[in-house]
């Protein structure tokens, strides 16, 4: 079996597991059983949401390649920027605080920790009579990447581990991930980063949402932190990137709460 298949084989059957575990615990049945009653229609309401999505995530993916080559062309080349901005932080931080067991924490939460951070939340508010939070929770999600791609294509940098300014350590760990990385991810799309405006996108979900589910929330809080952390722990991204990625996923935040039902409560 390739690399590749190996680790998507494990992250998928991992999220399987999890997201069983946690609809259970979180969600809870009754609310499941209605889910299972009403999927389609509740579907078929976020039907605009989820297409635009998926329209965002299919021209990233197309587009890729060719939005790269723009990118080293006639991006903004800010790495000496961004080292001059925060120098040797990321160094500094693994060389401080680095261990075997952190390093396999971290890179666990990076791969299927942020797996599952993203995948829930759709689970969790496609279960709510409402489908108002669900919506917007697509179209953050669609905002993040849509925004994310197009300061890409303008911003052109290298990470640490590209400059030897930190190490690898989510590839010393475990080299297979650097198949799935590879594939959906560019060396230079660093700034901002979208792990972190994902999982601060969804941990600030779960905190306006923490009536509906009162269990996720300190639980989702935990999970984007980590993963905010393990961006630069690994040495994949600069504090700036992080940065950048906090401010994105409040904006995109903000923007759905605007755009969606901005006079329902929920």
């Amino acid at each position: 079996m390739s690399p590749l298949l190996s680790v998507v084989g494990s992250v998928v059957l991992w999220l399987c597991a999890s997201l069983l575990v946690a609809a259970l615990a979180i969600v809870r049945p009754n609310r499941l059983y209605g889910l299972l009653r009403n999927l389609v229609p509740r579907l078929r309401d976020a039907r605009r949401e989820l297409a635009a999505l998926g329209a965002v995530l299919l021209t990233s993916a197309v587009g890729r390649s060719s939005l790269q080559t723009v990118s080293e062309l006639f991006g903004l080349r800010l790495t000496g920027l961004i080292w001059a901005l925060e120098g040797n932080f990321v160094g500094w931080l693994q060389q401080t605080y680095a261990t075997p067991e952190l390093t396999m924490y971290f890179s666990w939460v990076y791969v299927y920790g942020y797996a599952f951070l993203l995948a829930f939340p759709f689970l969790a508010y496609l279960a709510l009579p409402k489908t108002t939070t669900l919506k917007r929770l697509l179209v953050a999600y669609a905002f993040n990447y849509a925004i994310g791609l197009a300061l890409y294509t303008l911003v052109f940098a290298h990470g640490p581990r590209n400059l030897d300014i930190g190490t690898s350590l989510l590839f010393t760990h475990n080299p297979n991930f650097s198949a799935l990385t590879s594939e959906v991810n560019e060396a230079t799309n660093v700034f901002p980063s979208l792990h972190t405006s994902l999982s601060v996108t969804v941990a600030t979900f779960a905190v306006l949402t923490r009536e509906e589910y009162p269990l996720w929330t300190p639980l989702a809080v935990w999970v984007a932190g980590s993963v905010v952390i393990a961006t630069m722990y690994l040495g994949i991204h600069w504090l700036t990137d992080v940065i950048g990625g906090i401010v994105l996923a409040l904006g995109c935040v903000y923007l759905s709460y605007r755009i969606v039902d901005p006079d329902a409560a929920a």
